[in-house]
Formats: C-alpha cells, sequence, structure tokens
C-alpha cells in the first residue's frame, strides 16, 4: 500500500487485493467482453466504480469499502490521467475492477472528469457514478466534531465553503448512477449500505427497494427517488401513552395502521410501487429509494414504512430503514 499527498496535484494508490480479485474471476466462470484500450488495442473491459461527492460525506469510508471488496484504487487522481490508469491496470491482466476517488482538492483538474468518464464508458468500460451527500446541517457537524477543516475553508467559513463545493460538483452528481444519502448512517451502517451496494452478487434485473422513513424536521433524504407526505395521518406524539415510543412500538403501530386514512393510503401505495417499480427496472435502476416522511420521523412515518415493507412482493429485496427513530428521543419533536 502506497500513499502519496493529499494536496491538490497529487494522488494515492490505495491498494489492490489481487487474491480476491482472481477468486471472483473463478466464481463468475465467465470470460470477460473485450472492448479496446485507449490506444486501440483489444482488452478485457473493466467495472470502473469514481467515488465522489461532498466532503465529509464518507468518500474515504467508500474507498477503504471497495479495497476491502478486491478493488484497485487510486485517490485524488486528476481526471485526465484516468485513462493511462486503466491501460496499466489492464497491461496486467489480473485486475479488473478499479476504484477512483475525486473531489475538490483536484481543483482545475476535476474539470474535464464527465469527458474523460464517457470516453471510458464508449469503450466498453461499465463505469458508474457514486456520489455521497448529506445534509448541509450534519456536514458542517462533521467537520466541527472532527475539527479538521473544509478542503474550500482552510480558515472558516464552511458554509459557504459546502455551497461552493456543490457548485464545483454539479456535473459529477448529474452524471452518478446512484446518490448515496449519508446524514443518518453512522460508519458501520454506511460501510454496510456501500458493500450491498457495490456486491456483484445480485441477480441481473433485481432491483433493490430502499423504503426510508423520516421526519421532515430534519430535511429530507437527498437520495430520494419517491417522496410521500404522511403528515396528515393520526399522530401518535398527541397521545400521553405513545409519545415515548416509537413505530416499532405495536400499540404505536395499530394507532397508526387502524387509521382508515392509513389502509387506504398504504392500498394506493402498493398499486403506485406496484406499477412503477417494473419499469423503474426496465431503466436499468439497481436502487430505488422510497422515503416516507411524518413531522419527526419517530412515529407515523416509521409504522408506515414497516408496514410497506411487509406489503411488497416478497420475492422482491427490499430494505426498511428509519432515519430519524433515534432522534426524536432526544429532541421534542413531533412524530
Amino acid at each position: 500500500m502506497v500513499r502519496g499527498p493529499g494536496e491538490a496535484g497529487h494522488w494515492t494508490l490505495l491498494g489492490v487485493g489481487r487474491g480476491r480479485n482472481r477468486l471472483r474471476q473463478q466464481r463468475l466462470g465467465a470470460s470477460p467482453r473485450v472492448g479496446r484500450s485507449c490506444y486501440g488495442r483489444a482488452v478485457a473491459n473493466l467495472r470502473i466504480v469514481v467515488v465522489t461527492g461532498m466532503s465529509g460525506a464518507g468518500r474515504s469510508t467508500a474507498l477503504n469499502v471497495l479495497e476491502d471488496l478486491g478493488f484497485f484504487c487510486v485517490d485524488n487522481l486528476p481526471p485526465a490521467l484516468i485513462p493511462g490508469v486503466v491501460d496499466l491496470v489492464l497491461a496486467g491482466k489480473e485486475i479488473r475492477r478499479i476504484g477512483f476517488g475525486l473531489d475538490v482538492r483536484t481543483g482545475m483538474f476535476l474539470e474535464g472528469a464527465k469527458e474523460r468518464l464517457d470516453e471510458l464508458q464508449a469503450s466498453g468500460h461499465a463505469v458508474e457514478v457514486l456520489f455521497l451527500d448529506a445534509s448541509d446541517e450534519i456536514l458542517v457537524r462533521r467537520f466541527s466534531e472532527t475539527r479538521r477543516p473544509h478542503p474550500l475553508a482552510p480558515f472558516g467559513d464552511v458554509q459557504g465553503a459546502i455551497l461552493a463545493e456543490r457548485e464545483r460538483l454539479a456535473s459529477l452528481r448529474a452524471r452518478s448512477k446512484q446518490v448515496l444519502d449519508t446524514t443518518g448512517l453512522n460508519v458501520h451502517e454506511l460501510r454496510r449500505r456501500l458493500s450491498d451496494y457495490l456486491q456483484e452478487d445480485q441477480p441481473k434485473g433485481l432491483m433493490v427497494v430502499r423504503l426510508v422513513s423520516f421526519g421532515f424536521k430534519y430535511g429530507v433524504p437527498v437520495d430520494a427517488d419517491l417522496m410521500f407526505d404522511l403528515r396528515y395521518l393520526p399522530n401518535p406524539h398527541f397521545v400521553p401513552d405513545l409519545k415515548p415510543h416509537t413505530g416499532l412500538n405495536s400499540d404505536v403501530s395499530s394507532y397508526v395502521l387502524t387509521s382508515p386514512d392509513t389502509e387506504e393510503l398504504l392500498e394506493d401505495l402498493e398499486r403506485f410501487l406496484g406499477h412503477t417499480i417494473p419499469r423503474y427496472e426496465r431503466e436499468g435502476k439497481a436502487y430505488l429509494t422510497v422515503a416516507i416522511g411524518c413531522t419527526g420521523g419517530r412515529h407515523r412515518s416509521v409504522a408506515v414504512a414497516e408496514e410497506l415493507g411487509k406489503r411488497l412482493p416478497a420475492e422482491r429485496k427490499i430494505t426498511v430503514s428509519h432515519r430519524d427513530i433515534r432522534r426524536g428521543d432526544r429532541t421534542s419533536a413531533v412524530g
């Protein structure tokens, strides 16, 4: 493992799990497709994952997960040099998966990233951009807690630096295959989510449907594909015996789910998702994030997300998570 300086214009080799790559190829039991390198010769196609996103959103963690999965990882490399690294990897024949980390530290070199990635895609490689994001409030808090300066604000004004960073990364975000919101995730949850996304064991065409409850009080999930507002449903927050509990509690869940409005909503959501999920799959989408929100993210959204997860077809890959369920027990949030 070789590490270099982190300043703009420098790059860092994180390493490669060559043994893991060999095992992966043997287990798949299929010959890789053949395309052409940047110099025109026939080569086996690669899987290339570009990890980018907001500073403080978990990019370094994502690169570590890639490395653990056997990817050859290069961090903070100017995009113009990416095709050259790809050709070097192809010459070795053993590595078939590469991870690149891109962030604002590359400065002016960040320009042209989209064009370089499009060229690699056109040459036959499987290129995907994973964009990590989080709410501005959480990003500011993370920099405050770690006492590290923002790359664009070494002397302060983190909020202004975040706004500037969003502008600089807008084109890469638009190019991304997946936007991952890390707002409510700790490092262990983030690693699990990343591993689930990056694993290649999922059957072709099987899209993962993520049901995420949240509280509007804390902002909407930035990676939501579909979002539903439940704030009109009966609220357990105003029932003294139910207020301290969450939607995972049977009494709270029963209070929410026995409402005629809730049953009508669930039936509508079943029909709507039954219609839309196959169509998203046809578009080649790997993940569909369905955000279900109430005021504080503790009661109504939790109960409905859990029930909806049970009602969707069992043959589908369904995950249910609750972004803000732990916040409410320390605040006066209305559920």
